[in-house]
């Protein structure tokens, strides 16, 4: 497996939210949440902490633990950082510090991948390219704005906070996400590609929605263009034109600029 990573701040912030990490046959992407501006998180830490945290644990677990499955080794790298609060957090918070995620690990013969929330991993297949999210979040939040507009409230805008989104924050009737509770990891999307014979997949890309939204948010290309960039330009070229629309979209996001993340697996001779 060869792996190619970019992994970028929004300009103008000095912390990247974002990580990602290449561990022999491992590669993840973490996508903090940043809380909006008035929330109470009851935690003194902030995303970029969080995701550091969990990255650097979930590398010790992953030594440590090399034949667990990813929803294992994930559960244990969010307890520990849970341990690492060191109980000056209040961790019932359902919006203490929290971090979408992807994984993908690959052996001779098959990839195993994890979602949580809205991170993106796109697959090139013998069906063709498709991408693969944990729908949940995206459902949660639909959801939550047609209620609102039920009992008479205006719309939210695309891309906004949601009032609401973290009453159903890992909550079975809502998403998960990597943040304070193990049971996540356990509720994670997860399953497995073949890299031999007929259905093998050749190229698969792990993204943030800070990435994906070359695709889902700007509609500049796609899921087979934003691979074919990736591997003839590589994942910083894939960054510069996201951050070419982010400039010039006339109704952007809450945030006109995020923090970036794309890698790149190719797989067999490929």
């Amino acid at each position: 497996m060869r792996v190619r990573i970019a992994s970028e701040p929004a300009p103008g912030q000095a912390v990247n939210e974002d990580a990602a990490i290449h561990l022999g046959s491992l590669v993840g992407v973490f996508d903090g949440v940043t809380a909006p501006v008035g929330i109470d998180t009851g935690c003194i830490h902030g995303p970029a902490w969080y995701v550091q945290r969990l990255t650097a644990r979930l590398a010790q677990v992953a030594e440590a633990q090399p034949a667990a499955s990813l929803s294992v080794m994930l559960a244990e790298a969010i307890e520990r950082v849970r341990r690492d609060h060191d109980g000056s957090c209040d961790l019932g918070n359902p919006a203490t510090p929290a971090a979408t995620v992807c994984l993908l690990r690959a052996d001779d013969r098959h990839a195993e991948y994890l979602i949580l929330a809205d991170c993106t991993l796109v697959i090139d297949g013998a069906d063709g390219v498709s991408a693969l999210t944990d729908q949940r979040f995206g459902d949660a939040v639909a959801r939550l704005r047609r209620e609102a507009l039920a009992k008479g409230g205006s719309e939210v805008p695309a891309g906004t906070p949601v009032p609401g989104k973290y009453a159903l924050t890992n909550q079975p009737d809502g998403y998960w996400i990597a943040a304070a509770n193990p049971e996540a990891a356990r509720q994670a999307v997860t399953g497995v590609l073949d890299l031999h014979g007929a259905t093998r997949v050749r190229r698969a890309a792990l993204l943030t929605d800070g990435a994906s939204r070359a695709v889902d948010d700007f509609g500049l290309m796609g899921w087979q263009d934003l691979l074919d960039i990736l591997t003839e330009d590589g994942p910083t070229e894939l960054i510069r034109r996201v951050r070419e629309a982010e400039d010039t979209a006339k109704q952007p996001r809450y945030k006109r600029h995020d923090d970036a993340t794309a890698v790149l697996c190719t797989f067999g001779s490929g």
